[in-house]
């Protein structure tokens, strides 16, 4: 919520307005759930923001995006199985941001279809690079927004890229969140089944931080859930066992799902979670996000 007082904060409906819509982008910058009274000082954080929209309208075209990709592996931690794929943006004026800096301002503006076509289109021809190399079994998975199941033509846009590449949909995942499934139902179940009747595998990431419901795992056509790495957090030599990542691992048992454990740091964390039986595990334990090259150890494209 925004909230603009008359007479100091405008003198009249329009400016006291924008003023309102400034304070509420304050709050949303905040992290939202919240409500500020407009200020001055705030006019600079809001040209800030117009500026950034700006920019990013105009980062593909002139080059300015990145993908980095952090490596996947599974069998105790031995095994490299894949890497998730991570948009990062070099910024003319304020260098190398990460996807928190821009991704929401990204789908507040529109802009998300774009950009996550680009995420498509080059995870695909790198994964594409890394076949060609003799590694053949390596998968790579991308983020999809809860607001791209909007488009009636989504199953297409996830398709495409593979086709160019020559890919078959086995080598693609695509991650959710849990707010993606709480829209209408029947539209994002229809989505998730055309995508996995492709062979492309649906992941929930950061299981268990937003609206679990053991309702919608039943239903609806997913295959992965990621453990959120705040859980995995809670890994420790004194509790090896938290009761949240052991209840997630009992969950996907029990519907036959993929487990994916994010975060993982210490070799403590990958011991616990490889004697519960999870299937795979990321974190700066195998690789932080980095270049293509990074994930073969320089060995890639």
């Amino acid at each position: 919520v925004g909230i603009a007082v008359y007479p100091r904060d405008g003198a009249d409906a329009d400016q006291l307005m924008r003023n309102a819509d400034v304070a509420m982008y304050v709050v949303k910058e905040s992290g939202r759930n919240g409500g500020r009274v407009f200020a001055p000082s705030m006019n600079a954080e809001f040209t800030r923001r117009l500026e950034l929209e700006q920019d990013l309208r105009h980062a593909v075209e002139r080059g300015e995006l990145v993908l980095h990709f952090q490596p996947r592996v599974a069998e105790r931690g031995r095994r490299l199985v894949g890497a998730e794929a991570l948009v990062r943006w070099h910024h003319p004026v304020q260098g190398l941001l990460g996807p928190t800096a821009f991704v929401e301002l990204a789908e507040e503006s529109g802009q998300i279809f774009a950009l996550s076509d680009w995420v498509l289109e080059r995870s695909c021809a790198q994964l594409a690079v890394w076949h060609a190399l003799g590694h053949r079994d390596l998968r790579v998975s991308v983020n999809l927004a809860p607001v791209e199941f909007a488009r009636s033509d989504l199953v297409e846009r996830v398709l495409a890229p593979l086709r160019r590449h020559g890919l078959p949909g086995r080598a693609l995942e695509v991650e959710i969140t849990e707010t993606s499934l709480l829209q209408d139902q029947p539209e994002v179940a229809d989505k998730l089944r055309r995508l996995r009747a492709l062979g492309i595998d649906v992941a929930i990431d950061d299981f268990g931080t937003r609206y679990s419901s053991l309702n919608y795992l039943r239903r609806l056509p997913v295959s992965t859930l990621k453990i959120d790495q705040s859980f995995v957090h809670d890994l420790t030599a004194e509790r090896p066992t938290a009761p949240i990542v052991h209840a997630i691992l009992g969950i996907a048992r029990g519907f036959g799902l993929h487990v994916v454990a994010e975060g993982v740091e210490t070799e403590h964390q990958r011991q616990a979670l490889a004697e519960l039986g999870c299937d795979e595990m990321q974190g700066f334990l195998f690789g932080r996000p980095g270049p293509a090259g990074d994930v073969l150890g320089g060995r890639g494209a």
